[in-house]
């Protein structure tokens, strides 16, 4: 739903009744004020998918907006309980608080809960640099479910909405919202690259009990599901027959050596005689294992 569509409708709130004593005017931009606010007013989405990490990126908006200022206004509502929702630019609010700055700009908008998700997701994913696999799986959901709320009916064409949007087909889209199944540790795995995506769509369809044996099996074994190994467990999920016994039997599984890697008894090549073949060295190995064992 384009943007445009979705402030129509909605009333601004004037001037003399929004503003408060820590809340400053200093321009004006599409008919809504931008004003600087005291950073204590502003508070996170109840439910925000995006992350806020003091990484090198948080850095370097840190140094850009020591240098320049904040040069893109926040977007917030007011809430019933005082102060502001902070829908777009929690990032820009940890850089001023890195760097000491003590307010920030905003555009203050009045909106639903349905409108207010949608405009977090869209600006966030518009201004992001980097966005993770959870991040943009939870956005997508959000938007789905406020569309629908609001007044689309069914997820075919909430799909197709985010579809026009996003340029990701519908099997993309709905095989990302699959990922908000997961336990929060296997969805931390597919952000750092610890569990693969089709994998990851496979497990979503296992049970939490059944999700968390997987993760400690991963960690035990130092190992990640392949797809092949996903599947067997998302078949037998659905025919039943899963237990956590056979999922640690499955992920214990030993992995292939890599092509061209010599295996069983040729692994010892190099401690025999260049003419002996594999049954030799095998038989020789069996000998001294015994004469050792007699001893």
């Amino acid at each position: 739903m384009p943007k445009k569509e979705l402030l129509e409708g909605i009333t601004l709130t004037g001037h003399t009744d929004i503003f408060k004593p820590t809340v400053k005017s200093f321009a004006v931009a599409d008919g809504e004020s931008i004003v600087e606010i005291a950073l204590g007013e502003l508070f996170p989405p109840e439910y925000h998918p995006f992350q806020v990490n003091d990484d090198e990126t948080m850095t370097r908006l840190s140094e850009n907006i020591r240098l320049y200022g904040v040069r893109e206004p926040g977007l917030v509502r007011p809430r019933e309980d005082g102060g502001y929702e902070l829908l777009c630019g929690n990032r820009r609010k940890r850089a001023c608080e890195i760097i000491g700055k003590n307010t920030m700009p905003v555009i203050i908008r009045e909106m639903d809960d349905d409108s207010a998700a949608i405009a977090m997701v869209d600006s966030n994913l518009e201004q992001r640099e980097k966005i993770l696999l959870s991040e943009k799986a939870w956005a997508y959901k959000i938007k789905m479910d406020a569309l629908n709320h609001s007044g689309v009916k069914g997820d075919g064409l909430s799909v197709d909405i985010l579809v026009e949007q996003t340029g990701e087909s519908k099997n993309q889209i709905f095989r990302l919202v699959r990922l908000t199944h997961l336990i929060i540790a296997l969805l931390d795995k597919v952000d750092v690259k610890q569990l693969s995506f089709n994998p990851a769509v496979e497990l979503s369809y296992l049970t939490q009990v059944e999700q968390t044996a997987v993760a400690s099996a991963m960690e035990e074994y130092d190992v990640k599901p392949s797809l092949s190994q996903a599947k067997r467990l998302h078949e037998m999920n659905k025919a039943g027959t899963l237990t956590v016994d056979i999922i640690d039997s499955i992920l214990a599984e030993a992995k292939k050596p890599p092509k061209g890697e010599p295996t069983g008894a040729m692994k010892f090549r190099k401690y025999f005689p260049p003419e002996y073949s594999a049954k030799q060295i095998e038989h020789e190995i069996i000998e001294l294992l015994k004469a050792r064992a007699a001893v």
